[in-house]
């Protein structure tokens, strides 16, 4: 990764970057720095265009760490503005979207636990297939935009074989959320390879047609989450 050594007006030093995800070490370096006082709350962060340069990295890899320091509630960007420092700590809650990681975690058990036992049972053949290309792309998926966007699909594609159009809708609505909420989870809680397990679970108790192992699977995979919430919240 070509990083430059120079200093931006009012940043800090560029240092090396870990071998994590490009994101996920621009992500730790501006949060690192945010809460050792490094870049002091109210600071104006510089632009993508110059953050992308300055890492030696995409402007979408820029835009991805910046979300999560937005959902930590380290950061805010203000259209036409730009992204200013709010804060030096972890914020009491998560936030995603239009949504709070608290709403999610509280209505998600209620939204996806019967709806996977629903799909259990009603699930096409189609619906079947579709779920196993997801779970199996997950499984090599390496971009983390993409591996997000394939989880959404995941869940919203179990509420649709639920089914229940109730269920549907409401995993679409909050399909967003539920997005930035697993981009903030792999790069804070580095939950993507426990996710990938958890799903292949959830695909085998629903390809098994038993409606109490697809809710016990889901139940356990939206358990392991709010874990990985707390921790973040708390740490």
């Amino acid at each position: 990764m070509n990083l430059s050594d120079s200093r931006t007006a009012g940043q800090p030093v560029v240092r090396p970057l870990a071998r994590l995800s490009a994101a996920e070490a621009v992500f730790n370096t501006i949060r690192e720095d945010i809460e050792s006082g490094v870049i002091p709350v109210g600071s104006k962060l510089s632009s993508e265009a110059t953050l992308s340069q300055q890492y030696g990295v995409s402007r979408s890899v820029i835009r991805e760490a910046l979300r999560s320091c937005t959902a930590l509630g380290l950061t805010v960007t203000r259209t036409g503005k730009g992204t200013f420092v709010v804060a030096s700590k972890v914020a009491n809650d998560l936030t995603l979207g239009q949504y709070s990681a608290r709403d999610l975690t509280e209505a998600r058990p209620h939204i996806e636990v019967p709806a996977a036992g629903l799909a259990a049972e009603r699930r096409t053949a189609e619906e079947l297939e579709i779920l196993r290309g997801i779970v199996a792309a997950m499984a090599v998926e390496t971009d983390p935009e993409s591996w997000v966007a394939l989880d959404s699909s995941f869940h919203a594609t179990i509420a649709r074989a639920s089914g229940n159009k109730v269920f549907a809708s409401v995993v679409a609505d909050i399909r967003d959320a539920l997005a930035h909420q697993s981009e903030t989870l792999n790069m804070v809680a580095d939950r993507q390879h426990a996710s990938d397990v958890e799903h292949q679970q959830i695909l085998a108790a629903i390809e098994s047609g038993s409606a109490e192992k697809a809710r016990a699977a889901m139940a356990h995979h939206l358990e392991a989450v709010g874990v990985a919430l707390d921790f973040i919240l708390n740490s």
